[in-house]
């Protein structure tokens, strides 16, 4: 049977400062089930802790799922399992490590910074809060993310991504940079069935590369201040400079609020 042991240190300025080492195996290789380390991770959490350092992790699902502290931080070291702050809503994770699939899902607030790359389907149905990932993600990233109550949701992604990228977005904005590729950094269907929000993609985009309901439209003011914002925060986040030649970004957004009118349905209203 694993385990995890656990320090709750108290800082000079009176914040707690928390360390959980997952790094146990049992006799068969196999690590700390995941119920134990988010059971712990939630008792430190309502002892005070705003700040926890999590080693050792290798494939638990669902850490910090639903944490709600806008003060909370969480650094993670290894490779955290599918589901990695769902419904997450205010805390800081950052992974120093690869994520797996579903990184953000459904989450609200908050931020989501991954150190390597994160697999499929990041951001699921994400509705606000940012999610940056330092190389590349996988498929159908950023499928259904959408704007709720003025919460505007963005995904920034260093490397590539696969096919279906912003699979019916309603809302928010998807930047990716494509750092080290000579090709186009994104897959095909982008934006299938894309209804609102934005895709920006640094690189080549074919128009056989687009989905239904999305088109290449020219950048505006408005955009290149919103790709301002989210360069600098990867800038800060990774210590990595990216340039500013608007030419080499592309914008990718709805044609209109009913991608699929007239494609399935017989009559075209």
């Amino acid at each position: 049977m694993t385990s995890v042991t656990s320090d709750v240190r108290i800082m000079r300025d009176g914040r707690k400062e928390a360390t959980i080492d997952a790094s146990s195996r049992d006799p068969h290789g196999r690590p700390v089930d995941q119920q134990t380390l988010n059971e712990e991770i939630r008792r430190v959490i309502a002892a005070g802790a705003d700040r926890i350092s999590v080693t050792g992790v290798m494939g638990q699902r669902y850490i910090a799922s639903a944490c709600t502290d806008r003060e909370l931080y969480i650094r993670i070291d290894g490779t955290p399992g599918n589901g990695l702050g769902a419904f997450l809503d205010g805390p800081t994770i950052e992974v120093f490590g690869n994520a797996q699939d579903m990184t953000g899902n459904t989450m609200a607030c908050g931020r989501i910074i991954v150190h390597g790359n994160a697999w499929d389907v990041t951001g699921l149905a994400a509705r606000g809060g940012r999610i940056l990932i330092r190389d590349s993600s996988g498929y159908r990233v950023g499928i259904h993310m959408k704007e709720y109550g003025g919460s505007v949701p963005s995904i920034i992604i260093g490397g590539r991504v696969g096919d279906y990228l912003g699979e019916y977005m309603a809302g928010g904005s998807i930047l990716v940079l494509g750092n080290g590729s000579r090709r186009s950094p994104a897959g095909s269907s982008i934006g299938a069935g894309m209804h609102g929000g934005s895709i920006y993609v640094r690189g080549p985009v074919e128009e056989h590369q687009l989905g239904i309901g999305a088109a290449l439209q020219p950048l505006d003011d408005t955009d290149r201040q919103r790709l301002e914002d989210m360069i600098s925060d990867f800038e800060r986040c990774f210590s990595l400079r990216v340039t500013r030649n608007w030419p080499e970004y592309l914008k990718i957004a709805p044609l209109s609020s009913r991608p699929f009118c007239g494609h399935f349905d017989p009559i075209p209203i």
